[in-house]
């Protein structure tokens, strides 16, 4: 976990004591709306989505969970706070979770690690930022590709069921789903991607895919 980097091994064997590891099957929650946030949650593998429920039931999604995501940090800094989005597994995805009160006595007894958080917390919301300028002046194939990229990389392979379903994708990337379908025909065609079976993705040659 990136944000116990700074520590020593023994340190760090410490903290392997107070983690808790959970397995999560494609659409199981991590957690739903309501629930009370207990433990900072940190993705070790795989893809959650992070949506809100309408009055009408309809899902909207609000951001994706990847691999070395934080989550849950409200968990630290209150003890009556509760999740105001749900979290479901997209794939078989696994978590670790550390109990508020175990963290915050970790934070006393190891000061690095506070610096640690704080770069985990800028790094989620620089990425929250960047998700939003990309939205206004990236374009769609763009974010398509980085979406791509991101998905390989938390799934830690170059071939992957695509994880999100074609209209959540174009919602996701700001498009129509017929946009979608479209656009992996045209990075295929450039040889960036192959496409083994219908809604799989095998990234060929990423530095094509980025030239995109």
């Amino acid at each position: 976990m990136t944000i116990f980097k700074t520590l020593s091994t023994q340190q760090i064997q410490l903290i392997d004591q107070i983690v808790h590891h959970h397995h999560f099957a494609t659409g199981d929650f991590l957690y739903q709306e309501g629930d009370p946030t207990t433990a900072l949650t940190i993705v070790a593998s795989g893809q959650a989505k992070a949506f809100q429920t309408t009055v009408a039931g309809k899902e909207h999604l609000l951001y994706l969970l990847q691999a070395g995501d934080i989550d849950g940090e409200a968990a630290l800094f209150s003890d009556d706070k509760h999740y105001s989005v749900s979290a479901q597994a997209l794939t078989p995805t696994a978590v670790c979770s550390i109990e508020r009160r175990e963290f915050q006595n970790l934070l006393l007894k190891y000061p690095p690690i506070n610096l640690q958080v704080l770069k985990a917390l800028g790094h989620k919301l620089l990425g929250v930022e960047t998700r939003a300028t990309k939205a206004n002046t990236a374009s769609v194939a763009d974010r398509l590709v980085d979406y791509l990229i991101e998905t390989a990389a938390s799934l830690d392979t170059n071939q992957f069921q695509l994880p999100l379903k074609q209209k959540d994708l174009a919602t996701f990337i700001g498009t129509t789903p017929e946009t979608v379908s479209r656009l992996p025909a045209r990075l295929a065609k450039a040889g960036a991607i192959s496409r083994p079976k219908t809604n799989q993705i095998k990234i060929i040659d990423a530095d094509k895919l980025l030239l995109e």
